[in-house]
């Protein structure tokens, strides 16, 4: 029985390792020829070296399937670009791109370098949005393909001690939401998945306390891949009516997210006034729970479900 993407060639972002290999896997699995892009930085983005693009490309070879390494940095608009060359000149076409790449410079906001900020945005936001599009004219020529953009609930709710990584994840989802508007006339969808997994880059959370020891200990039974059966979805013809949307995946469980929306309002006639808005409105705008990480277990709680 032919895989659900057979023909099909797939460009998977930060592949060597982790999440990223697992996907790249899985595609291969179902039919794909894959573009293994990863130039092997460390964590925060230093260094770089060719062995986990290349294992990742020759175990996927080795196994009967069709894939080559790209080392290329998403960061540059040219790198970025040869990504999708690649999948065209090897393989003939390109039919979906999958922005996993990343890397982390956490520290507490009044500690964040300019550095680490740009950093972050570079790789994460900047990267999503120049794959994407190199890709765009080929698939706007076919008049198909998919996009599928990795955000974070550190973007969708925030966290502490990542307003970089945060800031990014979340202009991903608005750059994720605007490329399915904009390309829907052409037949071409843009969706966004927010992974719960253990991965080198979540091995980084500190755990000093009980408690955090208790949540690294739930996302250790998270496996990276987890999260790949839901990018080989939409990345098939199987997904062709699913566009703009926000998914999350933690362990068995699939999370579709609502998008903002207003949740209350209040008309004063004849305007309103900073004591006014103090009196009537403050009250509905405080949470009932006072921490960032008490906001995160309230509206997304780890306990796999």
């Amino acid at each position: 029985m032919a895989g659900i993407l057979e023909g099909k060639v797939v460009a998977v972002t930060g592949a060597g390792r982790g999440i990223g290999r697992e996907i790249a896997l899985l595609c291969a699995r179902e039919g794909a020829a894959v573009v293994i892009n990863d130039p092997g930085v460390g964590e925060g983005g230093e260094g770089g070296e060719a062995g986990p693009a290349e294992q990742t490309a020759r175990d996927i070879v080795e196994a009967g399937g069709q894939a080559i390494a790209n080392l290329a940095s998403v960061a540059d608009p040219a790198g970025a670009a040869t990504i999708v060359e690649d999948a065209v000149k090897r393989f003939g076409r390109i039919d979906a791109v999958v922005n996993n790449a990343g890397i982390l410079r956490d520290t507490i906001w009044h500690k964040m370098s300019h550095e680490d900020w740009r950093a972050v945005i570079d790789v994460h936001l900047n990267g999503a949005f120049n794959v994407s599009k190199a890709a765009t004219p080929y698939f706007r020529e076919q008049q198909s393909g998919s996009f599928v953009h990795f955000t974070s609930t550190s973007g969708l709710i925030g966290n502490i001690g990542q307003a970089n990584y945060s800031a990014a994840k979340l202009g991903i989802v608005g750059l994720s939401q605007s490329i399915a508007l904009d390309m829907a006339r052409v037949g071409v969808r843009s969706n966004c998945i927010a992974p719960f997994a253990w991965s080198r880059m979540t091995a980084s959370i500190p755990a000093e306390t009980p408690e955090a020891k208790e949540r690294v200990a739930r996302l250790q039974t998270m496996s990276a891949d987890k999260i790949a059966p839901l990018v080989a979805y939409l990345a098939s013809d199987l997904s062709a009516d699913v566009s703009n949307q926000i998914f999350a995946v933690r362990k068995n469980e699939i999370v579709l997210f609502s998008k903002p929306r207003p949740i209350r309002s209040m008309t004063k006639l004849e305007g309103w006034t900073p004591q006014a808005i103090a009196d009537e409105l403050a009250p509905s705008f405080r949470p009932s729970f006072a921490r960032a990480d008490e906001v995160s277990a309230h509206v997304f709680p780890y306990d796999p479900i």
